[in-house]
């Protein structure tokens, strides 16, 4: 809720009205733009996305190999860079996610489309082969233990 949750003067929309003032504003995402740019800029940032890439494309062709499902979409740059969602077997993902994480300290949103449980993995630069291996690791022993 915001400003406006008790006011005095509510708006039609009941979202209007709980959203419509913040009262502050946060400018520093904006003024941080021209440095994010420039550091972008001094590591080669287009290399280091396609490096996130491959490390992506290795960790879905192996949750894919892992788990026997397709793929919900073909393997290609058009289609994911550094995030790609996978299918998983039937699973408690509650239980999944938590279990990740407390075992063996991985991160991943675990969430059910279409009756059917995914992982959605992200890849940024700082990742490495050893998370990837940890992830795969993990799923093995959580999947099909």
């Amino acid at each position: 809720m915001s400003w406006g949750y008790e006011s005095e003067h509510p708006s039609e929309s009941r979202f209007v009205h709980k959203q419509e003032w913040t009262g502050t504003r946060d400018y520093s995402a904006y003024l941080a733009v021209p440095a994010a740019l420039q550091f972008m800029t001094a590591h080669d940032w287009d290399d280091a996305r396609m490096q996130c890439h491959t490390l992506a494309q290795y960790a879905r062709e192996r949750i894919h190999a892992l788990t026997g499902l397709p793929s919900i979409c073909p393997d290609s740059t058009d289609w994911y860079m550094q995030m790609f969602t996978a299918p998983l077997p039937p699973c408690d993902p509650l239980q999944l996610k938590r279990r990740l994480y407390d075992e063996f300290k991985v991160e991943v949103p675990i969430v059910v489309w279409q009756a059917q449980p995914h992982i959605r993995v992200s890849i940024q630069v700082y990742n490495s082969q050893q998370d990837i291996e940890r992830l795969l690791h993990a799923l093995a022993r959580l999947l099909y233990a």
